[in-house]
């Protein structure tokens, strides 16, 4: 039996494991699911919890269902590629394809303060501790660092939610920077619609107990802070030996195997994936079409059959802006924006139906192996 174990199970991870799981069967192999958690995570609506909002629990061994995946919960604490082996806590997994999906979180390392002080959307959990404390504390002051697509959904969601917050948006480049000027037009107005407070060209040089500190030493004062800026992968590839970039994400050949040892498959955010335009960037959006040809490939190859190279283009940016409005920039593949955007309630439902689309794609392709191309439309 060829044993496949898959490192990670969000969005990349799980579409990798059920569609290998389909596509290997009859070729004699094990499929083994590694998560430090039992619940699914939904990073596209991480922003609905730190806001607050019930968001129902989907769990792992739920969506595995039916498909002879073996789910083990723990933390993947070393990987040993001379060995084949994955140590997750006391266990010791062996595999001959590791499937490496374990993502990235907001990088807290580098800004003094961040990480003991800064709430970030990495997980459930911390999401949810920054919602306990929005409950508790009426009006608090929230500064959102990061004018990114993340914390531009994070500060609306806030401040919609909680009308007597106070939300400030901290970013060096003006939020959306990489939309249109007509999207990032609708994007400021529904800031400003919302009262959230924007200041951009600003740089935090380090996070306090109750605020921020600023270049030039100005202290903005905040009951919490939340950290959505900068992205780092997991160390866990780099203390193995395996090749990485710069951030730590594994460098992959044209078919998503590491330049380093080739039994190890990378994909989403774990990966440095070059296309003919460029580096390819972690989003759900290209995290799913890699996990699938990642499935794919390693089919052919147990097949006898040459992997083929992996291609990708971007194709939008969805981005909410609270329940009841958002934009979406269509973009070329590299990721800039094109002249067609939506806006307002057209918008939310695209938006709504983008972030939706995951799960059904999971419970479709444990019995048709849906084309890679269709994947590429996910948020």
């Amino acid at each position: 039996m060829h044993r496949i174990v898959v490192l990670g199970g969000g969005y990349t991870g799980m579409i990798a494991a059920i569609r290998v799981a389909r596509r290997a069967r009859r070729l004699g192999v094990v499929v083994t699911v590694v998560n430090p958690s039992e619940r699914f995570a939904e990073r596209l609506r991480m922003h609905q919890v730190a806001s607050g909002q019930v968001v129902r629990e989907v769990g792992i061994p739920e969506l595995l269902r039916g498909t002879g995946i073996e789910f083990v919960q723990g933390w993947a604490e070393r990987v040993d590629p001379g060995r084949r082996e994955v140590s997750v806590g006391e266990r010791v997994v062996g595999y001959d394809t590791l499937v490496y999906a374990i993502g990235s979180v907001a990088q807290t390392g580098t800004v003094p303060g961040a990480e003991a002080h800064a709430y970030t959307l990495n997980s459930v959990e911390s999401a949810a501790r920054l919602a306990d404390l929005l409950a508790a504390r009426t009006g608090a002051t929230v500064a959102v660092v990061g004018g990114g697509l993340t914390g531009v959904e994070a500060a609306t969601e806030i401040a919609e939610r909680h009308p007597a917050a106070r939300v400030l948006l901290l970013s060096r480049d003006v939020p959306g920077s990489m939309m249109s000027a007509r999207a990032r037009a609708h994007l400021d107005r529904a800031l400003r619609r919302l009262g959230v407070g924007v200041r951009t060209g600003v740089e935090v040089t380090k996070v306090l107990p109750d605020g921020v500190e600023l270049a030039g030493g100005e202290v903005v004062g905040a009951d919490a802070t939340l950290w959505t800026t900068g992205f780092t992968a997991s160390p866990l590839a780099a203390e193995a030996g395996i090749a990485v970039d710069g951030r730590g994400r594994i460098v992959v050949d044209a078919t998503l195997r590491s330049v380093s040892h080739p039994d190890i498959v990378a994909i989403g955010d774990a990966a440095a994936i070059t296309q003919r335009w460029g580096t390819i960037h972690g989003t759900c959006q290209s995290g799913i079409p890699s996990g699938a040809h990642a499935a794919d490939s390693i089919a052919r190859v147990l097949a006898g059959k040459p992997a083929k190279p992996f291609r990708f283009g971007y194709i939008h940016q969805p981005v909410s802006l609270g329940r009841r409005d958002a934009v979406i920039q269509f973009t070329r593949p590299d990721d800039t924006p094109r002249r067609w955007f939506l806006k307002g309630r057209a918008a939310v439902v695209y938006k709504e139906l983008v972030t939706r689309s995951p799960l059904p794609s999971y419970r479709l392709s444990k019995h048709l192996t849906v084309p890679a191309a269709a994947l590429s439309s996910r948020g």
